[in-house]
């Protein structure tokens, strides 16, 4: 059975940080790229993150420079740091495994997905 279990969601004030993790079972990720999307209340969930299999990594422009994508050694592991965190990254946090040999932003790319952490971000 795979599994995406993502942790570490929780509140937090504005400019503090966050770490969360999405750890793989069942599923071998050779070459999956491992990516973060969140979903805020009433709004259409939007792509935060990628990681490749290569090494390389995107970013939402609305989170570049505060967020760091990053998977383990095994790369069954993925990691999102974020920092500076703003009312507006207030959502619900989800990773994806996406088994294309590129993978973008779009959601239909990614074929596992886990259940979602909370993030609240208060003033």
């Amino acid at each position: 059975q795979v599994q995406l279990v993502e942790s570490g969601g929780g509140s937090v004030q504005a400019g503090g940080s966050l770490r969360l993790s999405c750890s793989a079972s069942g599923i071998t990720l050779s070459g999956d790229a491992m990516g973060w999307f969140r979903q805020a209340p009433g709004k259409e969930r939007e792509f935060v993150a990628v990681n490749r299999w290569s090494g390389s990594s995107d970013y939402a422009d609305s989170v570049k420079g505060r967020f760091t994508i990053s998977r383990d050694e095994d790369k069954t592991t993925v990691y999102l740091q974020m920092n500076s965190l703003k009312l507006e990254d207030t959502a619900v946090y989800y990773c994806a495994a996406c088994p294309l040999a590129y993978c973008s932003g779009d959601s239909n790319d990614y074929n596992y997905w886990g259940q979602g952490t909370q993030v609240t971000v208060s003033s």
